[in-house]
């Protein structure tokens, strides 16, 4: 380790209230000089990988005071230099899975240099497809582009259904259809989501503190969470027990319904019962902590629907609100429980990523 990786990571340490740094191509980093690593506000620019990799491996770095990120157009080298943080080049990799969920329809091959609509991909042939529930018409769902009467008002609200998306505006294909802002999923149609653009979802991330003999329980010196997940019916997977935002219809509102319908089963609860839960849930759900808002690496997304979410955190700090709560799975998942807050879960779609960022905000164990 050099002098100068060092006093780099003196610099970054003493960041109090700064907790992630993305290590960037020193060619993306201005100004900057060249052949050294460059601290920028929060960006470190590095001319060589190895650079980021050394200052991950270093003892300052595993006091876990704060998160680095990579960014690499390069999956393998992001891979190689990223043993104990959270990697990230911004490409979707969930929606391009070989098989469309629920469905025996294959996706086309999207290789990462060939995702963003920009780069040209003469050969790239998807095919479409919108599931057959989506096409009997819902009333959470819109109608087929091709139908006469279908005008939507892209890019605002139209109704009471939210058509903005959280990156910003969105291009249109020459039918006149959302063009997916991320890039190619190898699928084009709906699949299995109801509106054309971004569908509209909110995450409650409710958390409580660790106990054990009623003492905290820490590892290297951080206190460990936990949050309530639910195991999805469709594909058995670890999520948020999320939903979809009804028309017309606040976030805290969608984050207070989905959790108590899926983690607590409320609608199966006898009335003097279910009056008690709502009272707690109301005052609990008053506040929360917006963690992540924007576009979700969903294995459900295409070319022309992809999902975008509100994550928020609920921590019941003392544990004496829902944390006493029996949990209950809802009709939409198998199981529920309280899971421990770590970089091995293995969580549906963006999940993961959610909790990662949650477990900055409560300065809580993450290894």
């Amino acid at each position: 380790m050099t002098h100068r990786n060092l006093k780099l990571l003196n610099l970054l340490s003493i960041s109090k209230n700064k907790n992630f740094v993305h290590c960037l191509p020193l060619k993306t980093c201005k100004p900057v000089h060249t052949r050294t690593a460059k601290l920028t506000g929060l960006i470190l620019c590095c001319n060589l990988w190895t650079t980021c990799a050394s200052l991950l491996s270093a003892p300052l770095v595993s006091n876990k005071s704060f998160f680095l990120e990579l960014t690499s157009p390069d999956r393998s080298m992001c891979a190689a230099v990223n043993s104990s943080s959270h990697c990230s080049n911004n490409l979707h990799v969930k929606c391009r899975n070989d098989t469309y969920p629920r469905s025996k329809v294959v996706r086309a091959k999207v290789p990462d240099d060939k995702v963003d609509w920009s780069v040209n991909f003469p050969e790239y042939a998807p095919v479409v497809y919108t599931s057959d529930s989506v096409k009997k018409k819902p009333e959470w769902a819109d109608d087929d582009y091709t139908e006469p009467n279908f005008l939507a008002k892209w890019n605002e609200i139209d109704g009471n259904v939210d058509r903005r998306s959280f990156l910003g505006k969105y291009d249109l294909t020459t039918e006149g259809i959302p063009i997916n802002p991320k890039g190619r999923t190898g699928i084009k149609g709906r699949g299995c989501l109801g509106r054309w653009g971004p569908n509209h979802a909110a995450d409650p991330i409710v958390t409580r503190w660790k106990m054990e003999d009623d003492k905290p329980v820490f590892k290297n010196g951080k206190r460990v969470a936990q949050f309530i997940s639910v195991q999805r019916k469709d594909n058995g997977q670890w999520a948020l027990p999320g939903g979809m935002v009804d028309p017309g219809e606040e976030v805290t509102e969608t984050v207070r319904r989905e959790f108590g319908e899926e983690a607590l089963d409320s609608m199966n609860l006898s009335g003097a019962e279910k009056e008690k839960m709502e009272a707690v849930i109301d005052e609990f759900f008053h506040n929360g902590t917006v963690i992540y808002k924007g576009y979700v690496d969903d294995p459900r997304n295409t070319d022309n629907a992809w999902m975008e979410t509100v994550a928020m955190n609920f921590h019941d700090d003392k544990g004496t609100g829902v944390a006493k709560f029996s949990l209950n799975a809802g009709s939409d998942a198998v199981g529920v429980q309280w899971l421990d807050i770590s970089k091995t879960l293995e969580l549906y779609a963006s999940h993961a990523d959610f909790i990662r960022r949650t477990a900055q905000h409560l300065d809580a164990y993450w290894e």
